[in-house]
């Protein structure tokens, strides 16, 4: 009997690892022993953090508008439910933006947010 050599397919299937190795220091870019386990745990990192990337954002952008609506005289709780009982839906993420960029129209829907809780 000859013996087996896989070729093609075992070749093609640990260059594909390596590929994801690429950029890896020592040995787990190139042994791949070790480059199995890096990889995996390296797509197990970055499927978890996909998801908590859109959490951290949507907290920074909470901070970002809590410390703007401080500013105009108004918590960030007061500032989402005035603007709830006015039907104005915007995203946090626009919110956060305008608080950032154009302080006109924050104070402008600050200002409805007021209108919507009973103040002035």
């Amino acid at each position: 009997m000859a013996r087996v050599k896989r070729g093609f397919k075992a070749r093609r299937r640990r260059k594909k690892l390596l590929g994801l190795a690429k950029g890896f220091r020592g040995t787990r870019k190139s042994n791949i022993k070790t480059a199995v386990h890096v990889v995996r745990r390296a797509l197990r990192y970055s499927y978890r953090d996909r998801r908590v990337r859109k959490r951290e954002f949507r907290k920074l952008w909470i901070i970002r508008i809590n410390a703007a609506t401080r500013a105009e005289g108004l918590k960030y709780s007061e500032f989402i439910g005035g603007l709830k009982k006015r039907g104005i839906e915007v995203d946090r993420s626009v919110i956060s933006n305008l608080a950032v960029t154009d302080k006109a129209a924050f104070s402008a829907l600050v200002a409805e947010a007021k209108a919507g809780l009973g103040r002035k």
